[in-house]
């Protein structure tokens, strides 16, 4: 049969890419009206001739997805050249590599080391690049990419590494350098990430923070609002630990209530689904040995019927699903624990280059009950399918950082489904500090969302903004204080809403209502960090 070429050549270019995806998402039963929303805005963006900004979310609200259909919106308008930066983790890039391969983008994304290739041009056609951040990487790919122009560069977990942390000692650090020479003086940089706030400060790679692009989580969803409500009771189970004592028993107490919670699920389903449990307590790997040791004892315990522990930790198993699930259901729960404590895996995440642990069957449990015991590496990019219980001690005995901490809210995603089931174990001084970190960093990010102009970034005694050897000094305004509000009449009425409420929350809606010079960015859930000490970190505008 006769064909005309030049047919199928317009064939080739006729491809919807971001629809497609789009199509894809529908099929499984997946929202994606916040991911067109965020696209939507970045193609606005840069028809703007905006060549630098940065696209923020919720931690763990699908972002993956998002630079996927991001991608895949990049190649239909002609960009043939998308370049993915990682933290320098193998895991990382091979989860976030396998989901765009398995997205059937086209084309194919390709790990750094497969483009290196002498052979491997691209001088004609499309090409989607990973590469993890680290020096040697980066300079192979600079190489490699020296004489292409207009890149776009999409960096993932974009505050991490990529900043200038030299930056107020007149030096450049080598990735941050190397990033910029990728980039070069026509391409374009966008960065990605739940905590922006070490961007804007650092002024990387001179990104407008009036441009920036909001990602809105999906309906799913579960954030802040669920996990560190203000004004509501939590609808999940948290159980609070003493600040001082770390004994073994309150680890092998939560594990008993993981356990418990699992097999309650499975059986009001009647499916044999697997479960997480994630530990958290620590960045050294001596710690997670020894964390390791109380799962160990439980479940060989439980597998062992003569042993001795066997009928004391069955009895702990009883009163416990006693308690949560009723005398009647505890009998069944039991005997489902105690029939499948067999079917359970520890993995230990520990280091961000240990090649040999099983990271997909601790991102995506492939044992019933599944325990991933986890250093820095899971405490940012790492999404946990059906995590079921959080055991959560990772406390700093000096300030802590609202972006590392924001990262570390593992508990967060889609979570809708077990919430009701879900347990975070965590210190109650930490889960406060831990909540007034959100606080602080919604209220940053309300001006940037309501365009009421660059964000100011809050801190106090106990909670950083960002590490300061990050902060742009030459042009970041630091001031130590009260927050200040703009000036505005002390009228009758004024006094008399004051008068009126005993709530300080109800007392700040009210004025913020009544006065129209208020500043209209602050959210619902302002009060207790506009009252708390804080540090104003006010980005200067070039207008100052």
């Amino acid at each position: 049969m006769a064909f005309n070429v030049d047919d199928l050549r317009v064939i080739a270019t006729q491809r919807d890419r971001y629809q497609a995806q789009l199509n894809r998402l529908k099929k499984l039963g997946k929202q994606t009206s916040c991911i067109e929303t965020a696209v939507s805005s970045a193609e606005d963006t840069l028809k703007a001739e905006t060549n630098s900004f940065v696209i923020y979310g919720e931690p763990q609200s699908g972002k993956t997805e998002m630079m996927i259909c991001l991608t895949a919106k990049l190649l239909d308008d002609g960009n043939r050249i998308i370049i993915h930066l990682l933290n320098d983790s193998v895991q990382l890039l091979q989860q976030n590599l396998d989901r765009f391969q398995r997205s059937n983008l086209s084309p194919a994304a390709r790990n750094f080391s497969d483009v290196i290739d002498p052979e491997y041009s691209f001088a004609t056609g499309y090409h989607v690049v990973f590469c993890k951040k680290n020096a040697s990487d980066l300079t192979k790919l600079n190489q490699k990419l020296e004489r292409v122009r207009e890149k776009v560069v999409i960096d993932d977990e974009a505050d991490f590494a990529t900043p200038n942390a030299l930056i107020n000692k007149g030096d450049v650090t080598s990735i941050n350098a190397l990033i910029k020479k990728l980039i070069s003086n026509d391409g374009i940089y966008i960065g990605v990430t739940a905590t922006p706030a070490r961007l804007d400060l650092n002024n990387t790679f001179d990104n407008d923070n009036e441009k920036w692009v909001n990602f809105p989580p999906h309906e799913a969803y579960t954030g802040q609002d669920v996990f560190f409500p203000l004004d509501t009771d939590v609808t999940f189970s948290l159980q609070t630990l003493p600040d001082t004592d770390d004994s073994p028993k309150y680890l092998r107490k939560a594990i008993f209530r993981f356990l418990v919670r699992a097999a309650a699920l499975n059986l009001s389903t009647g499916a044999d689904e697997n479960f997480s449990m994630l530990i958290h307590t620590s960045g050294k790997k001596l710690d997670h040995k020894s964390d390791k040791k109380p799962i160990d004892d439980v479940m060989n315990a439980l597998s062992d019927v003569h042993s001795k522990k066997f009928e004391t930790y069955t009895h702990e198993l009883d009163k416990i699903a006693a308690k949560l699930y009723g005398v009647e259901q505890a009998g069944r729960i039991l005997g489902y624990i105690v029939r499948n404590c067999d079917q359970t895996t520890t993995i230990i995440m520990n280091s961000e280059r240990d090649k040999n642990v099983d990271f997909k069957s601790a991102t995506s449990p492939a044992a019933m009950f599944t325990f991933i015991i986890g250093g820095n590496i899971v405490s940012r990019g790492v999404t946990f399918d059906n995590l079921l219980s959080m055991f959560f001690t990772r406390d700093s005995k000096h300030k802590i950082q609202q972006d590392t901490y924001i990262q570390r809210a593992r508990m967060f995603g889609s979570r809708k489904k077990h919430l009701s089931h879900f347990e975070l174990t965590i210190p109650e001084p930490l889960y406060l500090d831990w909540q007034r970190c959100f606080v602080f960093h919604r209220l940053a990010l309300e001006a940037i969302k309501t365009k009421k102009g660059s964000p100011v970034w809050l801190a106090d005694q106990r909670i950083a903004a960002v590490a300061s050897s990050s902060i742009d000094k030459a042009n970041v305004l630091l001031d130590k204080g009260e927050m200040t509000f703009p000036i505005f009449d002390y009228s009758p009425e004024v006094e008399q809403i004051i008068k009126e409420s005993n709530d300080p929350l109800a007392c700040l809606k009210r004025l913020h209502s009544h006065l129209s010079g208020a500043p209209s960015w602050i959210p619902e859930t302002s009060s207790s960090a506009a009252t708390a000490p804080a540090t104003r970190f006010p980005k200067t505008s070039p207008m100052c």
